[in-house]
């Protein structure tokens, strides 16, 4: 593979992802329903964003958590783009 058919193939993995959580769990990400936190949205995604931070950069990874903290970042990065960009414009 060339080096932009393996970009290509990060992102479609990245965006198939993010469809399939935003499936999962509702558009939690910008309509969060604030049961214990009254935080905004996108603060929301920066207190996960600075999770995912700090788990890499203690290196903390578990058996116990299946998930890539990398590609999460990631995902919570372009959501936050995501939500920016749906405050300004019809969706």
């Amino acid at each position: 593979m060339t080096i932009h058919e393996l970009i290509d193939a990060e992102c479609e993995d990245i965006k198939s992802m993010l469809i399939a959580k935003n499936k999962a769990y509702g558009n939690s990400f910008a309509e969060p329903i604030r049961i214990f936190s009254k935080v905004s949205a996108e603060e929301g995604l920066n207190l996960r964003i600075d999770d995912k931070l700090s788990r890499l950069a203690r290196g903390v990874e578990t058996d116990n958590v299946p998930e890539d903290t990398e590609e999460d970042l990631i995902g919570y990065l372009i959501l936050k783009r995501v939500l920016r960009r749906a405050q300004t414009e019809t969706i």
